[in-house]
């Protein structure tokens, strides 16, 4: 991290981001995009890209094109269009990037309607744009408060205000449609000002709260993810999970995004692989695929009837197989083709240093020290019998 607030303290230990990523120098936010061209100069005669990307809250960016020729560099505070008055932003790019990520999200560079920047944020601009953000907070304690009175089955994530102070924007989450009519007038009425309710969806909101996922590290879309993609249970499956939802599901509710990173290398070697339904017929009997190895490229089949004996073969053997049955071929068992399994040679490494055993304490002590001196006291009495005791007569 660059900023002094992330860096390490006197002892090297680590001193810890306390901004929750909205420090000054704005280099621990995920949404930040190094600008790689800023050291290059363009060609003669070539006029730069008059495209700018501006970060609003919430992760919300917007292309806006500089009309006005302004001098712009990343972390400038500018005031631009909005549909009605005008909102407060930050520059994250400019330049030739911005022309790529524009490409990269489709976004035209001649659409019908052009928001435009108007000036570089005065400091009244700002005064006004960070009273209006103080009131977020406890507006949106009482916003909850409102839809929990109305029984309304929604959750009011978060609210930004506009720039000039003159909307207020509710973002909630919702499983099911709401009717929120009411309570736009309760919001009106209460905090004065223009609303307009957005929802967004769990990842979102999980991205925006944060938190520490299953694997014990901090959420992907809290740190570093910003597309999210679509996750189906077919990943899954591809992937020989088991689908339980209690384990493939995230903080949000829904499924993890992590089941897409390895998802394309199993698609690729499962290209290899013959369909787990089709049978093989051989002279001995059918024989029924009853579990694969992905990545060894082993699969396990079983005669019908014989369930508990299973035999291994490679793809290429199963694939064999079957172009010998559809040429209405039977070969004669699957023991012919068979792999034997092979283990391997477990390595012992001898302690050279002379050091005990880091397990010495997991194995049961020997009790032969206390054999031993049984088998003593046996052999002692077995030699040595003892002799009878003398009867008293004049015992009672």
């Amino acid at each position: 991290m660059g900023c002094t607030s992330c860096s390490t303290g006197k002892d090297g230990q680590p001193k810890g981001c306390k901004n929750n990523g909205t420090c000054g120098t704005d280099s621990c936010n995920k949404l930040t995009v190094f600008d790689w061209l800023s050291n290059m100069t363009l060609p003669n005669g070539v006029t730069p890209f008059n495209w700018v990307e501006i970060r609003f809250k919430n992760g919300r960016k917007v292309y806006y094109k500089n009309l006005e020729n302004l001098t712009l560099s990343i972390g400038d505070i500018v005031a631009t269009q909005a549909a009605s008055g005008h909102d407060i932003g930050m520059v994250t790019l400019s330049g030739e990037l911005v022309k790529v990520q524009m490409k990269r999200k489709k976004i035209s560079e001649t659409p019908e309607e052009v928001f435009k920047i108007y000036r570089k944020a005065s400091q009244r601009d700002i005064d006004i744009w960070v009273e209006a953000r103080e009131k977020e907070e406890p507006m949106k304690v009482k916003a909850r408060q409102f839809a929990i009175d109305l029984r309304l089955k929604m959750k009011i994530s978060d609210i930004e205000f506009q720039g000039d102070a003159s909307k207020a924007t509710f973002y909630y989450t919702a499983d099911e449609r709401v009717d929120f009519r009411e309570l736009i007038k309760l919001f009106a009425r209460e905090f004065r000002t223009r609303i307009e309710m957005k929802q967004v969806g769990l990842r979102q909101e999980a991205a925006r709260l944060g938190g520490i996922g299953s694997c014990g590290r901090e959420l992907c879309c809290s740190t570093w993810l910003t597309d999210f993609r679509s996750v189906s249970t077919s990943a899954a499956r591809y992937q020989q999970l088991s689908l339980n939802p209690l384990k493939l599901a995230g903080q949000c509710g829904k499924l993890k995004c992590c089941l897409n990173y390895e998802l394309d290398s199993y698609l690729d070697a499962l290209k290899a692989f013959p369909k787990t339904e089709v049978k093989l017929r051989t002279e001995k009997g059918t024989a029924v695929c009853q579990k694969t190895d992905i990545f060894k490229g082993h699969m396990w089949y079983a005669y019908e009837g014989e369930w508990m004996n299973w035999h291994k073969l490679t793809t290429t053997q199963a694939n064999e197989i079957i172009a010998a049955n559809a040429k209405r071929e039977k070969v004669e068992s699957l023991e012919d083709y068979a792999s034997e399994l092979i283990e391997e040679a477990k390595v012992d490494f001898e302690n050279v240093v002379g050091q005990d055993s880091l397990t010495r304490f997991d194995k049961p002590k020997n009790n032969n020290r206390r054999k031993n001196n049984r088998r003593k006291n046996t052999n002692r009495n077995q030699n040595n019998p003892k002799k009878p005791r003398p009867q008293n007569n004049n015992a009672k």
